[in-house]
C-alpha cells in the first residue's frame, strides 16, 4: 500500500513538473514586452519609450543588451542562438521562439514550421490565427533563461 502511494505521489510531481513546467516557470517571471499591447503602453514593444527601447537593459531592440544583441547565446537576433526568448499568450499557450533562425523547429522565422509558418493557426505570422492584431489576448515575450 505504501509503495503504491509513493508511485502515485511521484507520478503526480512528475505530471505536474514535465506538463505544465513551461507555464509555471514563466508565469512568474517578467515579460520583456508585449506584442500586441497599446503602442503606448510601457509593455508594448512598439512604444520606443517602453519595452521597444534601443537603450532599454534588457530590451529586444537594444544591440548591446544580452537579448537584443546579435552575438548573444540569449538574443532574438542571433540566428545561431540555443536560448531565444519564447512567446506566450496570456493564456498560457506557446507560440514558439521569437528568433531569427530560420531552421530551428520552433522559431518564429522559419516557414515551414510549426510557429513560423503563415498558414498554422499557432504562428504569430499568420493574420487570421495567433498574429491577429484585433485578438483581446497579449503576446509576451520571455527570456528562456
Amino acid at each position: 500500500m505504501r509503495t503504491t502511494l509513493s508511485l502515485v505521489l511521484l507520478l503526480v510531481f512528475c505530471g505536474l513538473s514535465y506538463g505544465q513546467s513551461d507555464l509555471y516557470q514563466y508565469s512568474s517571471q517578467r515579460p520583456l514586452g508585449d506584442l500586441r499591447a497599446n503602442p503606448y503602453s510601457s509593455q508594448s514593444l512598439q512604444n520606443r519609450f517602453g519595452a521597444g527601447s534601443p537603450y532599454k537593459m534588457d530590451g529586444l531592440r537594444n544591440p548591446y543588451s544580452v537579448y537584443g544583441s546579435s552575438y548573444s547565446n540569449y538574443s532574438a537576433n542571433n540566428p545561431y542562438a540555443t536560448a531565444p526568448p519564447k512567446i506566450y499568450s496570456s493564456s498560457g499557450t506557446y507560440h514558439g521562439n521569437l528568433s531569427t533562425n530560420r531552421f530551428d523547429a520552433d522559431s518564429t522565422s522559419n516557414p515551414y514550421g510549426r510557429y513560423g509558418s503563415r498558414y498554422s493557426s499557432e504562428s504569430i505570422n499568420n493574420i487570421y490565427g495567433a498574429g491577429n492584431r484585433y485578438s483581446s489576448g497579449s503576446l509576451y515575450i520571455y527570456p528562456s533563461k
